[in-house]
């Protein structure tokens, strides 16, 4: 089983914007075997891990100003975290009013998950009527990559 430490040597100050946090470091063996500690080797056949990505060119709509633009691009971001359990952000043309980029990874152990969670999260954002589409670039990374 694993151990709590608290304050120890594993234990980091995390500057924030209000006070520091210290965070703590939970020690788990990879693997227990007959109670001896039996760590699992980067690559080993028991260890797939796949990370899928997507990313959205948008073109807005009547959007006249950054504060439209979040009124449009944020609830997307929203719902695809919500929906399908993703990390989403707006990650490009930050300072443009009509043009979004919008990011999002998911991390799965099949890669038929990974894209079946993908191509739903491009019907959504496709569907979306305030929103053109213009190009969706798709990426699946593996364990090898």
């Amino acid at each position: 089983a694993g151990r709590l430490r608290s304050g120890g040597p594993g234990a980091r100050t995390i500057p924030s914007s209000r006070r520091p946090v210290r965070c703590t470091v939970l020690d788990v063996p990879a693997r227990t075997v007959g109670g001896a500690i039996d760590p699992v080797p980067a690559g080993h056949p028991d260890t797939h891990m796949y990370v899928g990505t997507l990313s959205f060119d948008l073109l807005l709509g009547d959007v006249r100003s950054l504060k439209e633009k979040r009124s449009v691009v944020r609830p997307i971001v929203a719902e695809l975290q919500r929906k399908y359990a993703v990390s989403a952000a707006e990650v490009e043309h930050l300072d443009l009013h009509r043009r979004a980029g919008i990011g999002l990874a998911v991390v799965a152990g099949d890669v038929g998950h990974i894209t079946d969670v993908l191509d739903q999260c491009e019907r959504l954002v496709a569907g979306r009527p305030e929103v053109e589409l213009l190009s969706v670039r798709r990426r699946l990374h593996g364990d090898d990559d």
